[in-house]
C-alpha cells in the first residue's frame, strides 16, 4: 500500500509555539494511527522551520504570503484547467506535494472572522490550491466567525462549505458556523491539547534553566503578548508598565515569577509572532532577584509546556500559552482579545477567568488574580475533572483525519 502523504499549512515549528504545538500534535497522533506518513509543511518561515525540524519525514517548503498567494495558487489553478501542462507544473514542489497528498490540514488558529478582514485573502489562499488540485481540505480545530461583516460573510459562504471538515474549537465558534449554514462541522478541541511530552524536556532545558527555581513556593507564570500590547497601547493603556507593576506586586507579595514568551523568532527583533523583544523590555524594567526567572531564548513547545506545568498559577495572554497551562491543569487567568479564549475555557467551566484587553487596568488585573488565588482549589477541581474529556475531544480529530487518509490511500492503491 502507498505510504500516506499529508500537507500542512497555517502552523510552524519556529515563532508561535502554539502553531508548533498544533503541528507536533498532528505528527504525533497521525503517526500513531497511520504508521509512517510523509509530511509537507507549507511554511511562512522556511529557513527558521528547517533549522528546528527534527522529523525525518517532514519536508519544509517556502510558502510566504506572496509566494502562496501568487505563485502556488496560479500554478494550482493552471494544473486544474490545463491537463496537458501538468507534468511541467508538477516541477513545483508545493504543487506536487499538494497534488500527491491525501489531505491538506489547515491549522490556522483563527480564520474567516470579522475584524480580521486583512487576513481574509491569506485564509482563502491557504486552502484554494488544494481545492483546485482536488485534495480534501481538513480545517483542524480553530476559531471561525462571527460572519456579520458582508465581505467576510460572502467569502466564508463561498469557501468554507468546500472544506471536507471544519473542526470548531468551542461552542461560540460552532454556533457562528451553524448560523452560516455550514454542515461540515465537528465540535472539537484545540489540537494542542493532544501534545505529549517525550520525557527529554527536563534534560534539554536544565542546561540553561535553573529548575531548582520551582522547588519551593508559589511560582506564578506570566506570558505577555505583543498583540495585547498593540491593542492596549492603542488606547494609551501602557501595557509594558502594567506588566512590570503586576510582576513587581507579585514579588512583593512573596511569589516567584516566571516571565515566559510563548512566541519567539530567534535572530530577529521583528515582533510578528515574536514576543521576546517585548519580554526583554519588561525584564529590563524589573529589579534583579532570585525570585524572578526570565526565559530569554526560544524553547520548543514541549519544553515550554514543561515549565508552564511547574507553575502554581498562570497569567496568559497568548492563546496557546493558555492551552498549555490548561493541559497541565494549572489554574489560569486569561487576558484576551477574541471569543477564542472564552470558548476554550468554557470546556472547563472556567470562562469567568478570562477578561478582555479593554478591561485591563492594574487594579482589575490584581483583583482578578487575587480571586483566582483564593479560589484555586475550586478551579483545580474543574481542571482535573474536565481535562480528560477535552483531551479525548482533541484527539478525535486525528481519528477523522486518519479515516479520510485511509480511504484515500486505499482508493489510490486500487
Amino acid at each position: 500500500m502507498t505510504r500516506p502523504r499529508i500537507t500542512i499549512i497555517g502552523s510552524a515549528l519556529s515563532g508561535n509555539k502554539g502553531a508548533a504545538a498544533m503541528l507536533e500534535s498532528a505528527v504525533q497522533t497521525l503517526d500513531e494511527r497511520l504508521g509512517e506518513v510523509d509530511y509537507t509543511l507549507l511554511s511562512m518561515y522556511p529557513d527558521e522551520d528547517r533549522a528546528q525540524n527534527h522529523h525525518p519525514r517532514l519536508e519544509v517548503l517556502r510558502a510566504d504570503p506572496l509566494r502562496l498567494g501568487v505563485v502556488i495558487n496560479s500554478l494550482a489553478l493552471a494544473h486544474r484547467v490545463l491537463p496537458v501542462a501538468r507534468p511541467l507544473l508538477r516541477r513545483s514542489a508545493a504543487v506536487r506535494a499538494l497534488a500527491d497528498s491525501d489531505v491538506l490540514l489547515d491549522q490556522g488558529g483563527i480564520t474567516f472572522t470579522d475584524g480580521r478582514e486583512k487576513f481574509l485573502l491569506y485564509n482563502v489562499a491557504s486552502i484554494l490550491p488544494a481545492l483546485n488540485l482536488r485534495t480534501p481540505v481538513f480545517k483542524c480545530a480553530q476559531a471561525v466567525g462571527p460572519f456579520t461583516n458582508p465581505i467576510n460573510r460572502l467569502v466564508s459562504r463561498i469557501f468554507l462549505p468546500r472544506a471536507s471538515t471544519i473542526v470548531t474549537r468551542g461552542r461560540i465558534t460552532h454556533e457562528h458556523a451553524e448560523g452560516l449554514g455550514l454542515t461540515n462541522l465537528f465540535a472539537g478541541a484545540d489540537y494542542a491539547f493532544s501534545l505529549e511530552m517525550d520525557g527529554t524536556e527536563t534534560e534539554a532545558v536544565s542546561g540553561t534553566v535553573d529548575m531548582d527555581f520551582f522547588a519551593s513556593g508559589d511560582v506564578v507564570g506570566v506570558c505577555p503578548s505583543v498583540v495585547l500590547r498593540t491593542k492596549v497601547d492603542a488606547r494609551e493603556g501602557d501595557y509594558v508598565g502594567q506588566m512590570v507593576a503586576f510582576i513587581e506586586r507579585l514579588r512583593a507579595d512573596g511569589r516567584k515569577v516566571l516571565l515566559l514568551p510563548h512566541s519567539v523568532r530567534t535572530g530577529t527583533d521583528r515582533t510578528h509572532n515574536n514576543d521576546l523583544p517585548l519580554c526583554r523590555e519588561i525584564s529590563a524594567r524589573l529589579r534583579d532577584g532570585e525570585d524572578l526567572l526570565f526565559i530569554d531564548r526560544e524553547l520548543s513547545s514541549q519544553q515550554l509546556r514543561l515549565l508552564i506545568g511547574r507553575c502554581s498559577l498562570f497569567v496568559a495572554s497568548r492563546f496557546h500559552a493558555m492551552v498549555s497551562s490548561l493541559a497541565m491543569a494549572v489554574p489560569t487567568l486569561v487576558i484576551g482579545w477574541s471569543h477564542k479564549y472564552r470558548e476554550v475555557l468554557e470546556m472547563f467551566e472556567l470562562e469567568d477567568w478570562a477578561f478582555g484587553h479593554d478591561q485591563l487596568t492594574p487594579d482589575h488585573l490584581w483583583t482578578r488574580f487575587a480571586e483566582l488565588d483564593e479560589r484555586r482549589d475550586e478551579v483545580q477541581e474543574k481542571l482535573d475533572r474536565h481535562l480528560p474529556e477535552v483531551k479525548r475531544t482533541s484527539a478525535a480529530q486525528a481519528d477523522l483525519i486518519a479515516e479520510l487518509v485511509t480511504e484515500r490511500v486505499a482508493a489510490r492503491s486500487r
